[in-house]
């Protein structure tokens, strides 16, 4: 994703650069952290105990999933087409709202992580065993755990595709990717805050999802707070933008989201276990006007 290359200028007569090519020098750079990362570690580091422990109240994951079940199903979240900004390896995100939509888009910048999303939707295997976040989203619909089975051919029945996503452009999927008018809903996890370069970027990368959002369609964001880095993989720290609640809600009013439910997670002392410096998660519901 870097830029091409330039004809070599004498540096005396160099032009300084540009605003908005610091901008574009400081995500390439944030690109280049990604090089390295890891989707097994991420998922062995984030999502298994004790941030994945189903039988306690205060576990991570379980709250994330919690938040997630009851947005997609207050009633106001719907339509046909839910896209997933920034999967990562991940799909406990979408486990809630493909019940809801028709079609789920599933996206990441790195080639890896599609692969893992890709495995599993083919053949079930992949690097983590989802089957417990199954059951616990079926347990949090009013279902037997058992029924988990239904619920992941659900949703292998409905993801439509597994496709590339660049946020810092001001088109983030290719044209076609989305109907004309938008997405009915967005849902994203984790990403902006972890491949962007400072608040300005990140600010710039929400402004630049809400292109893919038809007016009147929702937002679902959950996040990191507090958090200026992250392992991608063994010894790769990632930088992270430290959000605090101010600056995430100036944020989304100043990309033009209307906020609509703001909840904090705080995270218990046993739950830092080395991987990042995160002192608590926030999840948003929003609406584009």
């Amino acid at each position: 994703m870097a830029g091409e290359g330039k004809e070599e200028v004498p540096v005396e007569l160099r032009e300084q650069p540009r605003r908005g090519e610091d901008n574009e020098a400081a995500v390439d750079a944030m690109r280049a952290c990604y090089r390295g990362f890891d989707p097994v570690a991420y998922l062995q580091f984030n999502y298994t105990p004790p941030r994945a422990d189903f039988q306690r109240a205060d576990s991570i994951v379980p709250w994330k999933l919690t938040c997630l079940h009851r947005a997609f199903t207050e009633g106001d979240v719907g339509g046909e087409v839910l896209v997933d900004v920034g999967s990562g390896p991940t799909l406990y995100q979408v486990m809630s709202g493909c019940e809801v939509f028709g079609r789920v888009v599933l996206t990441d910048f790195l080639e890896v992580n599609r692969r893992e999303l890709q495995r599993w939707l083919k053949d079930g295997t992949s690097s983590l065993d989802w089957t417990p976040y199954l059951e616990y989203v079926c347990k949090l619909e009013g279902r037997r755990p058992s029924a988990s089975g239904e619920k992941a051919a659900r949703l292998r029945s409905v993801v439509s595709d597994v496709l590339p996503i660049d946020v810092h452009r001001q088109c983030p999927l290719t044209p076609g990717a989305v109907p004309t008018c938008g997405a009915d809903c967005l849902v994203s996890c984790f990403c902006l805050e972890s491949v962007s370069p400072n608040l300005a970027a990140f600010t710039r990368a929400l402004g630049h999802m809400s292109s893919l959002l038809r007016p009147g369609g929702h937002l679902l964001l959950i996040g990191a707070l507090g958090e200026s880095y992250y392992l991608g993989a063994p010894g790769l720290r990632i930088p992270v933008v430290p959000l605090d609640e101010v600056q995430l809600c100036a944020s989304l009013r100043e990309s033009g989201y209307q906020l609509l439910q703001l909840s904090i997670y705080t995270l218990p002392a046993d739950m830092s276990v080395g991987v990042d410096d995160v002192t608590g998660v926030f999840f948003v519901k929003a609406r584009k006007p």
